[in-house]
């Protein structure tokens, strides 16, 4: 009687085994679910960033969206970068700031035309504080950024004002290096507008 077994218990011991199995998808989704890095959002708990430029920066994203073939993610490895670099770039026309880690792998970076920011105000100090408030608050949501070393390149108006912005969203700044070239009297110089 032992061998027998009544069709009641076969059933109920399949739905069991049912609830039990997960498929080898399923878990992979639920494992992906739980490692993900948290997406970059501009809706951080740091100083709003203005409105006009949230949904510039929306639209631009949404441009590339659409320019992109769909492709295969790869998956990233979620790590953390405690120290880094800052290379600010600060020129007549624009200013772009990159943030590294101590390779010099790029973590995130911002340029005051990817801000919406046209012509003239590419160089404004208003400019440069508002993509190192963009690239600071990707460093830190994705990569945990806490210390930087900065390195300051060109004579643009927004150079100061950047490492400024870089202290004020939360960074500590270990050190300040100019970069900027100097010519040892190599190219003549262009002669001087006439205004």
């Amino acid at each position: 009687m032992s061998e027998e077994v009544t069709k009641e218990e076969i059933k109920s011991e399949e739905k069991t085994k049912d609830v039990k199995k997960k498929t080898p998808d399923v878990v992979k989704e639920e494992k992906a679910e739980e490692k993900e890095p948290a997406a970059f959002s501009f809706d951080s708990d740091v100083e709003e960033l203005p409105e006009e430029i949230k949904q510039k920066l929306e639209k631009n994203k949404q441009a590339r969206a659409k320019k992109k073939l769909v492709k295969k993610k790869k998956k990233r490895v979620a790590r953390t970068v405690k120290l880094g670099k800052a290379y600010v770039n600060a020129t007549y026309n624009n200013t772009m700031i990159t943030l590294t880690d101590p390779n010099g792998d790029v973590i995130s970076w911002a340029s005051a035309g990817m801000a919406g920011f046209k012509g003239a105000k590419k160089a404004t100090p208003y400019a440069a504080q508002i993509i190192t408030k963009i690239a600071v608050q990707k460093a830190r949501e994705e990569y945990g950024l806490e210390e930087v070393d900065v390195f300051v390149s060109g004579v643009g108006t927004g150079r100061e004002s950047a490492i400024r912005a870089l202290n004020a969203n939360g960074l500590n700044i270990i050190a300040i290096k100019d970069t900027t070239s100097v010519p040892h009297n190599g190219c003549r110089p262009k002669k001087p507008r006439r205004v």
